[in-house]
């Protein structure tokens, strides 16, 4: 089933029972794969480009609740915190920090890499692997924590 024939059913689903938040967010969803359609791209939306659009929402939403929280706006970001889990239910499964650690110590181990100047080789190769899976923020600060214990 595609993004869209799940998010359509679902949206049908959660206006019956009167879920206005769960409403408001599959709509968002929608609009955002209806956007895609017309964009020009000329081909049907494929599993990357699902993939791609969700973190998207998902960044903006963890960015937002960010900002909320910083100015003091617990409402907000209680809100913003709510659409996010109604996005997350579509990605793939998130790595836990413990999978995320291990593999960034392997991969750490298979480059050969030696201190944190060589940041470089072992980024790309995470952030492919787990693309959707994590987030690239804590993949980032994993890497450089473990790079920088080799150096002291």
């Amino acid at each position: 089933m595609s993004l869209k024939e799940r998010v359509t059913a679902e949206l049908t689903a959660s206006m019956k029972a009167g879920d206005k938040l769960r409403t408001e967010t599959l709509r968002g969803i929608r609009a955002l794969v209806l956007e895609f359609e017309k964009s020009g791209a000329g081909r049907e939306m494929n599993a990357e480009d699902e993939l791609k659009m969700l973190m998207t929402a998902a960044k903006k939403r963890r960015e937002s609740i960010d900002i909320y929280s910083k100015n003091n706006r617990p409402e907000q970001a209680a809100k913003e915190q709510a659409e996010l889990e109604i996005i997350t239910e579509y990605l793939p499964k998130q790595l836990s920090q413990e999978d995320i650690e291990k593999r960034v110590a392997e991969v750490i181990t298979e480059t050969g890499v030696s201190g944190p100047a060589e940041i470089n080789k072992v980024i790309p190769i995470l952030m492919k692997e787990m693309k959707g899976k994590a987030d690239g923020k804590l993949i980032q600060e994993i890497v450089k924590n473990k790079l920088a214990a080799m150096a002291g």
